[in-house]
């Protein structure tokens, strides 16, 4: 016997209160799966992650330039 058809046959010995919780617990799998699926698109997160690893080595080295002119006014001073 399946587990579909044990819990087939276990669905029609339960009283209506029961069978409202079922109902209430199969909707909440339902929403938690849709919380966890994984996102399928390996392809678009690879290029999301090499767009903002670009952008964030372009970002720090803006950054370390304006370090190094500050250390270099600093310097002068």
């Amino acid at each position: 016997m399946t587990t579909q058809e044990q819990i087939n046959q276990q669905l029609n010995h339960l009283n209506q209160e029961q069978l409202n919780q079922v109902a209430d617990f199969i909707t909440f799998l339902k929403f938690r799966e849709k919380l966890t699926k994984p996102l399928k698109n390996i392809d678009k997160i690879a290029q999301l992650y090499q767009e903002f690893a670009e952008e964030d080595r372009q970002l720090a080295e803006i950054g370390m330039n304006e370090y190094a002119d500050l250390l270099t006014q600093e310097d002068h001073r």
